[in-house]
């Protein structure tokens, strides 16, 4: 199997920090690497290093010959006045810029049907319509559909999308990912599951996700003080080998730990003989403090804040509604909230999911109907916009700004600066800036802040955005233990299974309809419901085209796919047939494997065709 990718003596500094060492590691085309370790271990700066954005302090990254790297940021950075076309479209790819053309006169110009038809004769010509299609599909789901907007007027979860979007388009060699599911719904994120599976994509990624990540990769590095480990497996079978690795680690640990405390003894015997000791020996001790020093068990984030009294009353919402430009995102909606609620909120992006958690804060006024709330109820809100830090103020003066001294569950007082610590803020860290500090660790110190004001409703808008894995973990243990109201908005479908047994489902449409029930089990339903719809009989009878033109409700564009519709899908079924015919005469297992990919992508494109075809033909009848 080839290398597509590899990083040689790999070693990267960072504000006079080095993030690691000696580092080395290789990428094998067809792999689907996820790339997990604590915040500020690296995962971004490794990405960065191995897509050829930065150059490493020492070593090399080493790239098969004509590689195209695609790589996603965490955060996208985009040229100033650039409009959406201008980032997507490549001035030098000819397809690309007819589909252009085409997208700007069926924006721009509809009723220009001379130049739409010269326009589709070019595009046929250079056999480009299964490429528009599939860049249509791609925009449209990423919910990106005004090509003639600037981009600095997007907003960070648009530009994500954006920059996810001309990646896919691209398709490259190899996948960087840093992220890839943030600002995305759960619909998106299920699709690009999808995407990122077929064929034989290679593809290295950061992501919190663990339902994605389980779905998507094949196989996990973790990149732990410094040094790469590889597991070939799942999430699961990732935590059982990393769970006895770390149980050597400790037990190596402590033998180490016992064996420097007698050779300590032993070098402060009679310092005036030191130069009559074995110098061997002496060589010996300075090798086993310098490998005991940095090899003990990791330490964890500890989560085990007061919360406060709750009341009977805890919050009533009555009848709320909420209109934006002409547009109802909430309507006549009534919940009483009681003592061990944990609900999750799910709904498309833009449906008005965090309307509603801000209108619970009273951060956004309800247009009609009102929000009572108990005297007791002490509300902690995470939200995705993070908190406004100061980029030259302390770790430590943060968390002193709220309290020098903190209460936890067990009535124990502890200060900031031990908090900080159980937090995974080292002393070191915590006379830090913040500038200094990584996404995550900002989103850490921003968790930190509300759970000490000891709240019992506790809101989380988007909880795990830039969150490593093992801090999700420990999240997760806490909230499930939580005896306060919990109220979430997430994309990860595997916390919100966890930690909630209702839903509000947010229409995007003005009604929020309560499900009793976790996620999985809504989305079970959901889709046993498209089955069942589906299996209904759909009478179809082919017209005669000139009809069309004459009685057709669709426009000239929907028109000219539903004439290529039947020609395109039966094209598709022959490809299916050929390469199955193909497939029982071969016995080359990267042959079979090559194909039978190549036959699941056509099946996928069919499925998808004929959709298609039914709902232009219904639309067209009707």
């Amino acid at each position: 199997m080839s290398t597509y990718l590899s990083a040689e003596n790999l070693g990267h500094s960072f504000h006079d920090h080095w993030l690691f060492r000696n580092l080395t590691l290789g990428i094998n085309r067809g792999r689907r690497v996820a790339l997990v370790g604590v915040n500020g271990a690296g995962k971004s700066t490794l990405l960065k290093l191995l897509s050829g954005k930065i150059n490493p302090t020492e070593g090399k990254v080493v790239s098969q010959r004509d590689l195209r790297p695609g790589y996603l940021e965490q955060d996208p950075i985009f040229e100033k006045g650039h409009t959406i076309s201008d980032y997507i479209f490549h001035k030098d790819n000819v397809q690309q810029q007819l589909i252009l053309r085409y997208e700007q006169l069926l924006e721009e110009e509809p009723d220009n049907l001379k130049a739409i038809e010269k326009i589709t004769e070019e595009l046929s010509a250079v056999n480009a319509w299964e490429y528009e299609y599939q860049i249509k599909n791609i925009l449209g789901r990423l919910d990106i559909h005004h090509l003639g907007q600037r981009i600095d007027t997007l907003s960070g979860g648009q530009k994500k999308r954006l920059a996810l979007a001309k990646l896919l388009i691209e398709d490259p060699d190899i996948y960087v990912l840093d992220e890839p599911t943030n600002h995305l719904d759960i619909d998106t994120i299920e699709w690009l599951e999808k995407l990122l599976t077929e064929g034989a994509k290679t593809i290295l990624m950061v992501t919190h996700d663990r339902y994605f990540l389980d779905n998507v990769c094949n196989e996990i590095v973790e990149i732990d003080r410094g040094k790469i480990f590889t597991y070939s497996g799942n999430y699961q079978y990732f935590l059982e080998k990393k769970a006895e690795r770390e149980a050597n680690l400790e037990v190596q640990f402590q033998k180490n730990t016992n064996l420097l405390k007698k050779e300590l003894e032993w070098m402060r015997r009679q310092p005036q003989a030191r130069g009559t000791k074995s110098q061997s020996r002496i060589n010996a001790f300075y090798e086993l403090e310098d490998k005991t020093k940095n090899a003990g068990p990791n330490a964890k984030v500890e989560l085990s804040m007061k919360t406060s009294r709750q009341g009977n009353k805890i919050m009533e919402v009555n009848h709320i509604g909420k209109t934006f430009q002409g547009r109802t995102v909430i309507d006549n909606f009534s919940y009483v909230f009681k003592k061990g609620d944990r609900i999750g909120i799910a709904g498309k992006n833009g449906s008005g999911k965090s309307t509603l958690l801000n209108i619970f804060t009273g951060q956004l006024q309800p247009d009609t109907g009102n929000i009572d709330k108990g005297e007791t109820t002490v509300i902690g809100y995470f939200n995705q916009a993070g908190m406004n830090f100061k980029e030259d103020e302390r770790v430590i003066d943060v968390v002193k700004n709220v309290a020098e001294y903190i209460t936890m569950a067990d009535g124990k007082m502890i200060s900031a600066s031990q908090l900080l610590t159980l937090f995974l803020f080292p002393p070191s860290r915590q006379h830090g800036f913040i500038r200094l500090l990584s996404g995550g660790e900002k989103k850490r110190l921003h968790l930190l802040n509300i759970l000490m004001k000891n709240p019992n409703f506790l809101i989380l808008d988007e909880p795990t955005n830039d969150l490593d894995i093992d801090t999700l973990n420990v999240l997760e243990e806490f909230l499930t233990t939580y005896s306060g109201i919990l109220l979430m908005v997430s994309h990860d479908r595997y916390l919100l299974d966890k930690l909630t047994d209702q839903l509000f489902v947010v229409s995007g449409t003005g009604a929020v309809d309560l499900y009793n029930g976790n996620y999985s089990s809504f989305r079970l339903e959901q889709e046993e419901a498209k089955q069942a719809q589906k299996q209904k009989p759909v009478a179809v009878a082919p017209t005669p085209i000139a009809q069309v033109q004459k009685k057709s409700k669709l426009s000239f564009k929907e028109q000219k796919e539903l004439e290529t519709a039947e020609a395109d899908i039966a094209k598709i079924e022959e490809q299916v047939k050929a390469l199955t015919e193909q497939l029982n005469t071969i016995t080359d297992h990267q042959k079979i494997v090559d194909i039978s990919n190549s036959i699941e992508k056509l099946n996928n494109n069919l499925e998808e065709r004929t959709m298609r075809w039914m709902e232009l033909t219904e639309l067209k009848e009707s």
